[in-house]
């Protein structure tokens, strides 16, 4: 007679557990979890907050004989350097975790992608809110950058370019083999965006190829949306709609990086 195998309850327990898609309670441990990490490592801290606002200054007295060229420029970069700080940041930390065996124990319990997405935004994100202030506040009232529009909505610019670039921190640390390569990535995310944004030429007098590309590319509507600020003293629509595709690119962005995440490095 042919005996069928009992299932045990070992057998049970290693089921997948399920996980709703998103959840406030684990996104917001995680978020804990990963801000408590950085609390003990000071030099990740420093290069956050002060390497921007040391950019910052840099650039105020390379062009302190000509301050109007500070002006034109200097908005731009409040945004752009927050993107580069919190993309290199964002895609080494995650990396880490990865490489750790860190990701593949949390995502062992029940704790989905979109959680672990989310719990990282957040946390970033509350120091993108920092860093974008520090830097903005810098910028406008020791460094004396000055804006036609609203210094708030510079900060809200530059806010939305730091997320965007924890964004693209957390979708490109999927295809990182080591942290060497996470940092590679910056070339070939982060600089021909930078080229291509107007932050040289105005985007109008690029060949038209390029300015094919730079319509596409979300870190060109960020220094649309500063020039908004720099030369209009109220809201435009050109500024509302800049706002909003560089919000929706890092939204984007974030649900790509949900569905690459893997859970260890190949």
């Amino acid at each position: 007679m042919t005996t069928q195998p009992a299932t045990t309850g070992t057998t049970a327990s290693t089921a997948a557990i399920p996980v709703s898609a998103l959840n406030l309670s684990r996104t917001t441990a995680t978020a804990g979890r990963v801000l408590r990490q950085l609390r003990h490592d000071p030099r990740t801290i420093a290069l956050l907050m002060l390497v921007p606002c040391l950019m910052l200054v840099l650039l105020r007295y390379v062009f302190d004989g000509s301050p109007h060229t500070f002006d034109n420029i200097g908005a731009s970069l409040l945004g752009i350097f927050p993107l580069i700080t919190m993309f290199l940041v964002t895609s080494i930390a995650t990396l880490r975790e990865r490489t750790s065996g860190t990701l593949e124990r949390l995502l062992a319990m029940p704790l989905g992608k979109a959680d672990l997405i989310a719990g990282y935004a957040l946390a970033f994100g509350l120091l993108a809110i920092i860093q974008s202030a520090l830097a903005t506040g810098l910028a406008v009232w020791f460094l004396g950058l000055d804006v036609t529009g609203s210094p708030w909505l510079l900060l809200l610019v530059a806010l939305l370019d730091a997320l965007l670039g924890t964004a693209l921190g957390l979708f490109v640390s999927a295809f990182a083999a080591s942290e060497f390569q996470a940092v590679q990535f910056m070339p070939a995310v982060i600089f021909p965006q930078l080229l291509l944004c107007g932050l040289f030429t105005p985007r109008p007098e690029m060949h038209p190829v390029l300015e094919a590309i730079s319509d596409v590319l979300p870190m060109s509507y960020a220094v649309d949306a500063m020039n908004e600020v720099l030369r209009h003293t109220d809201v435009t629509t050109t500024f509302v709609r800049d706002v909003l595709i560089v919000a929706g690119c890092a939204l984007l962005v974030l649900v790509l990086g949900t569905a690459t995440l893997r859970r260890r490095t190949a």
